[in-house]
């Protein structure tokens, strides 16, 4: 097309040529079908697993997050034929509060496993946004050394709004990454409310990070995370940091003597190091050592599985319960009628709840 602009009225200017139009389809398109991720059955799938696959091992994974129901139907197929395979790691649950140095003390542990021959597997969960529900996903950044070990699997999964930022699936993972040979698995918390409490029903040796230096030395302490707690360790004990770390050992170690042994029948070290400068980890390491060698020797470590097993076989029914109860059709179009009545203080809250449930359990199939 010839533009008015290089007429002679108008001196000094002048405009080229465009490019013709482009059609809007790609023409590399047709090749998009050699791009496409091959579709493994559940026999390959778990022929992957067994073999290290990390790749194949992934998409498992991916499988287990889905909420799509043929995913979930292939990934529970997976996940029994993995069963036989499983259960033959050490499993440790890590927790701290945010800023206490997980991520880091995490990257150095796991390439102090890998030197000592273990294959280590670390399962960080990440917190989901509560407005957009979504998560960054950025631990795998912060563990430099560990990601490009050959024998180290990291996975950040998006707690998905599920218990106290736990993600859900966390423990079926567990199962695949032990039938793919990882022998030292490290669960990662959020680090808020009652991901401890799940992170604590999945492992074997709970290890609490703490912070020195930090104003209140005993305002970390809670009840229930101390209970938990099978070791605890004071990060950062460096520098000009020794001595205060040196202090919050003392106090955790006092703080200790207040709370009645622990049914394991282990009684809790605390230990100090440095995550960044890596002092102190093979300390750290031999406390769980000898904690798993206490265990099992006194039987504690089969009975504490057993436990989690019927422990996460009934928070399955709860959750299969719950989400049967809240996806029918029936249910959702009358709690929206009652909320209404609740709001405008027709019903009161606990009639409201025992009206709905009857509707449910006259109905339910």
């Amino acid at each position: 097309m010839d533009h008015i602009e290089n007429s002679g009225k108008f001196k000094g200017l002048q405009v080229n040529k465009g490019t013709s139009e482009q059609p809007m389809v790609n023409p590399y398109m047709k090749d998009f079908k050699r791009f496409k991720r091959k579709e493994y059955s559940a026999d390959e799938f778990v022929e992957g697993i067994l073999k290290g696959n990390i790749s194949i091992l992934s998409q498992a994974v991916t499988l287990i997050e889905s909420s799509r129901i043929d995913h979930q139907i292939l990934a529970q197929e997976i996940i029994e034929k993995c069963l036989p395979y499983s259960g033959n790691s050490v499993r440790i649950g890590i927790t701290g509060v945010p800023g206490a140095g997980k991520s880091t003390s995490i990257d150095v542990f796991g390439t102090h496993l890998i030197k000592q021959n273990h294959k280590v597997a670390v399962l960080a969960i990440d917190p989901s946004s509560e407005v957009t529900k979504g998560s960054i996903l950025g631990d795998k950044t912060r563990m430099e050394k560990l990601s490009i070990e050959k024998d180290a699997f990291i996975r950040p999964s998006p707690s998905a709004g599920s218990l106290g930022g736990v993600a859900r699936k966390t423990r079926e993972t567990i199962i695949l990454c032990e039938a793919a040979g990882f022998d030292r698995i490290i669960i990662e918390t959020v680090g808020v409310g009652q991901s401890e409490t799940a992170v604590h029903s999945m492992v074997d040796f709970f290890l609490l990070i703490q912070l020195a230096g930090t104003g209140d030395e005993l305002q970390g302490i809670k009840r229930g995370i101390m209970e938990m707690a099978d070791g605890i360790v004071i990060n950062k004990a460096d520098g000009s940091n020794i001595e205060k770390a040196k202090l919050a050992q003392s106090h955790f170690r006092n703080a200790l003597h207040l709370f009645p042994l622990p049914e394991s029948g282990w009684k809790p070290e605390v230990l100090t190091y440095s995550g960044y400068y890596e002092i102190g980890i093979p300390e750290i390491w031999d406390m769980i050592d000898k904690y798993i060698d206490f265990v099992t020797k006194n039987g504690y470590f089969d009975y504490r599985r057993n436990e989690q097993s019927k422990y996460w076989m009934y928070e399955t029914i709860n959750d299969r319960l719950k989400s049967n109860f809240y996806n029918n059709d029936l249910i959702q179009s009358q709690l929206k009628v009652l909320e209404q009545d609740v709001l405008n203080s027709r019903i009161s809250s606990f009639s409201a709840a025992t009206k709905i449930l009857d509707i449910y359990f006259e109905n339910v199939k």
